[in-house]
């Protein structure tokens, strides 16, 4: 794992940004492609588990229904990416997912909630382009959905996860 912790870092500069020798472990091997790919597999699996909780959900042909949870995954995997650069700000490295700190992990999950938060009260709320079922526990003071915060409590440290373990093989 150390060597390849070096590999990243010395692809990346000092500073943890992508220096010329980015081909040295490959596009595969960059946090970035690790967090695409396994945040729109899992964000895509819960997508589809969540649907009762949205009003409408279950009344929609299957293929209608796959475009709208592909559509909401496409919106995680951005959350997630945004998620990732500003917790790599912080921590001044896009390195730090292979040995989490404290400060880029809560900026990352906090970057996280505050995008749901914010996008499911415009949704709801504002344009209404979506309701909640009778299903959705709501949490307060915003009214936002349980479901799409539990999302972000548990995919997004998943993905993580995996993503340091794929770069680490």
């Amino acid at each position: 794992m150390q060597n390849v912790q070096a590999a990243f870092l010395m692809s990346a500069g000092k500073e943890g940004n992508m220096g010329s020798g980015a081909s040295t472990i490959g596009i595969t091997r960059q946090p970035e492609f690790g967090i695409v790919i396994f945040s729109f597999l899992l964000h895509f699996v819960w997508e589809y588990l969540q649907a009762p909780t949205y009003a409408g959900m279950m009344e929609l042909s299957h293929w209608e229904g796959v475009k709208l949870c592909t559509s909401a995954t496409i919106g995680d995997v951005g959350f997630a990416l945004v998620a990732f650069w500003v917790a790599s700000a912080s921590a001044r490295s896009r390195a730090w997912l292979l040995s989490p700190r404290t400060l880029p992990l809560l900026v990352y999950l906090g970057t996280g909630v505050a995008l749901t938060i914010g996008f499911e009260y415009y949704y709801t709320q504002v344009t209404q382009r979506w309701t909640y079922s009778e299903l959705m526990p709501l949490v307060p003071p915003f009214g936002t959905g349980l479901s799409p915060l539990l999302q972000w409590l548990v995919v997004p440290p998943t993905v993580l996860w995996l993503t340091r373990r794929h770069i680490g093989n």
